[in-house]
């Protein structure tokens, strides 16, 4: 009876051990996300709004976490090996430098975590080697191409706007990264939107401000000092800097009665839309930082459980536009934003 009895403990001692530690219960999706730089105008708006999303999934079904790249590649980079080492099982990454994405993607691959890229477009051929690798932006051609068409039907709807009657518009161009696939097309795809509406045109000077307001300004004060009425239009890669534009002229005495100098940019920013309201601002295109924001969120959080990446954000549905047949791209559509139609985008 006390052998019986002794056996009969160990067996329930046994059994007690198997239920404590019985199959563990899954760990939690885990997404790590990082902004390239928090004090961008835009990025802000985007960051908001995935980090909204994420606190509305809740503490207990989501653990995650949004750091800021500081415009460093290399302290991103350790951020990203931080999320890794720290069982991240998504990405949704902002790169500083587009160009590092296939370091990211070779991480991300070894530890078969996926990634989500969004708002700076890598690379194709890199995204192209990893299965798990996704991207959520908006063309940046169709942006420049909107810029382009505001300005060339301000252009023929007001003569006046040729200051010095040579038949040609002469403006000056505000860059953002000379490395970035945005500023590259923006400048190059407004320029030809203008020349396809027949205009001839004469760039008097272009450099870059780096997407900053602050720096925006400077280049400005320095280009209305040295052409001052010769400049007829000012473009600019993104509405951060446009402000600062406006910001200059406002110094210079633009925007008091009849003088005035149209300016456009991209994105849509509160503060542009402040300046349509204002009259200071001549246009700017809609870079949609909600579809953006939820499409990323949504993209990370299917992969982060495992399933396939899913959206309901609606992309761009035209095959010139959106030619991915694989789903490894969100296309965000632009819109144009004028005096016309830019309070149904005030919040």
């Amino acid at each position: 009876m006390k052998r019986f009895v002794v056996l009969l403990t160990v067996v329930l001692m046994v059994a007690a051990l198997f239920v404590s530690c019985g199959p563990a219960k899954p760990a939690k999706p885990n997404i790590g996300i990082t902004i390239y730089k928090f004090d961008d105008n835009f990025m802000s708006i985007v960051r908001n709004n995935i980090d909204n999303l994420a606190k509305a999934v809740g503490e207990d079904k989501l653990a995650y976490s949004i750091q800021d790249g500081q415009g460093d590649q290399a302290k991103q980079n350790d951020l990203i090996d931080q999320f890794l080492t720290k069982g991240a099982t998504a990405l949704a990454l902002n790169m500083v430098e587009p160009a590092s994405a296939s370091v990211v993607i070779g991480k991300a691959q070894a530890k078969k975590v996926p990634v989500v890229f969004f708002n700076r477009e890598p690379d194709a051929a890199e995204m192209a080697k990893y299965a798990n690798a996704y991207y959520v932006g908006a063309k940046a051609q169709q942006s420049g191409t909107f810029e382009g068409e505001i300005v060339a039907e301000y252009w023929k709807a007001n003569p006046g706007a040729d200051k010095n009657k040579d038949g040609k518009l002469q403006y000056v161009m505000l860059l953002g990264d000379p490395a970035n696939t945005d500023a590259k097309y923006r400048t190059e795809f407004s320029i030809k939107a203008v020349e396809a509406a027949g205009i001839v045109v004469d760039k008097l000077a272009e450099d870059t401000a780096m997407w900053q307001t602050g720096e925006a300004q400077n280049k400005m004060q320095a280009w209305l000092s040295k052409f001052g009425d010769k400049i007829e239009v000012v473009f600019a890669n993104n509405d951060a800097m446009s402000i600062g534009a406006i910001n200059a002229l406002k110094a210079a005495g633009y925007f008091k009665g009849k003088k005035y100098m149209p300016v456009v940019g991209v994105d849509a920013i509160p503060e542009a839309l402040d300046a349509l309201a204002q009259g200071t601002l001549l246009g700017t295109v809609l870079n949609d930082a909600d579809r953006q924001g939820k499409a990323t969120f949504d993209l990370a959080y299917s992969l982060a459980q495992g399933k396939p990446a899913a959206t309901d954000v609606a992309p761009l549905a035209d095959a010139q536009n959106n030619p991915d047949p694989k789903g490894k791209y969100i296309w965000v559509p632009y819109v144009k934003v004028t005096k016309d139609n830019f309070t149904q985008f005030k919040k």
